[in-house]
């Protein structure tokens, strides 16, 4: 059975949802599913805008084929090769032979890897290049490295639809949605928008500056963003492009402090939650606290993102950092994360090196971050006297939110 929905006038999403899948990337846990969208245009040409996961490719063809109600397909327009995307691409080319794939040299290198035949059926585009289908003119935009160094984006300067490809794309399945405006997108999508955007494309923040950069001209013409996940965005646009901006600089979103424990036998947890409780004393307003051991470190990313200032109460483990916690700060390097405020508490029962340890990582591993100086290493079990010392770090965080939020006044 058909599940299409029309985007405008002649624009139609034929995409799919998937529920069944577990982890996105075979990483990252999908707690509401992911969609897998695709567009199809009906101009004097009819033109195909990607392709769908091999997962969902039956749902696809017959939305594909309802909306083509007999047409034949001329062109297929690729803006990402990487499979979750570009998967039913030779499906798509067996059941109709006339259509032509419209994309970019690397791409086309691509799918001769995957294995996908399309000799004899290629126009290789370059960038800023344009094609009529009618009544419709679209121009490319390369997107090197958002998130594969093929990406592109096209935009249909005659209805100014953005075909953005990856970016501004985000988890979760549509299931009947297909606009942002027909949810409660701040409480219900924004954290997986954030997860989706920090863990795929975290680490090229300056590649997607550069892409916002190149669209910043056409910004006023665009009145819809199509992304290959997530909904499409017709109003308010400017919000999705600032949460893009803010992230790809690696600014902080929230003045607050997101604490991220590890705790083996049950004591820096509640040294965690001590922290958290004497913060919130403090006037503190905005305090999550996570445990790196039962929390998938695609949402620790993501927090981080969020959060202008970071508490990490680790252990040492066979006298190096407890391995959830070296997963959580290796992952915050290789993802490129900065320009955040850390404070350090440790535990160990012998031999503690884990305070070190993680100040030296941070230090020399991470880039633009500041450690505060105050120290507490705890043995076994926080004291008294200890908790008198945590004020101390308490007193350290407060005074330094208070000086990110004079300088970030606006966020």
């Amino acid at each position: 059975m058909h599940n299409e929905r029309q985007v405008t006038d002649n624009l139609y999403w034929v995409g799919a949802n998937e529920h069944r899948i577990a982890l996105f990337e075979n990483i990252h846990p999908l707690t509401r599913g992911v969609s897998y969208n695709a567009y199809v245009l009906l101009d004097k040409k009819t033109v195909l805008f990607d392709t769908v996961d091999w997962a969902v490719c039956r749902q696809f063809l017959e939305n594909l084929e309802y909306v083509l109600d007999g047409r034949k397909l001329d062109y297929i327009v690729i803006n990402h090769l990487e499979p979750d995307h570009a998967a039913s691409l030779e499906e798509v080319l067996i059941r109709y032979p006339e259509a032509i794939v419209i994309s970019n040299e690397k791409a086309f290198m691509m799918m001769h890897q995957f294995g996908f035949h399309v000799d004899d059926r290629n126009i290789e585009v370059k960038e800023g290049d344009t094609t009529n289908f009618g009544d419709h003119t679209v121009t490319y935009v390369f997107a090197p490295m958002v998130h594969w160094p093929e990406a592109m984006v096209t935009f249909d300067v005659t209805n100014g639809v953005l075909f953005s490809a990856d970016a501004f794309g985000t988890f979760n399945s549509l299931d009947g949605v297909l606009f942002a405006d027909e949810v409660d997108f701040d409480r219900d999508w924004l954290d997986e928008a954030r997860r989706y955007l920090t863990n795929i494309v975290g680490k090229y923040g300056p590649q997607v500056q550069a892409l916002l950069k190149k669209a910043g001209p056409i910004l006023p013409d665009i009145k819809f963003v199509c992304p290959l996940h997530g909904p499409v965005w017709r109003e308010n646009l400017g919000y999705i492009i600032e949460k893009y901006d803010k992230w790809s600089r690696y600014e902080a979103e929230v003045n607050g402090v997101l604490i991220i424990y590890a705790s083996m036998y049950g004591n820096t947890e509640s040294a965690a939650v001590t922290l958290a409780t004497k913060l919130r004393e403090k006037g503190v307003k905005n305090v999550e606290v996570k445990d790196v051991s039962s929390t998938h470190v695609s949402w620790l990313v993501s927090d981080t993102f969020k959060y202008s200032h970071v508490a990490i109460l680790g252990v040492t483990y066979n006298l190096g950092i407890f391995p959830p916690m070296h997963n959580y700060l290796y992952d915050l390097k290789a993802l490129n994360v900065q320009k955040r405020t850390f404070a350090v508490i440790s535990n160990g029962t012998w031999a503690p090196k884990a305070d070190d340890l993680t100040r030296k990582f941070i230090d020399e591993e991470l880039k633009e971050m500041t450690v505060l100086g105050d120290e507490l290493v705890i043995n076994s079990a926080m004291t008294l006297e200890q908790g008198e010392e945590m004020d101390g770090i308490v007193d350290s965080l407060k005074d330094s939110l208070a000086e990110w939020e004079k300088d970030h006044p606006q966020s």
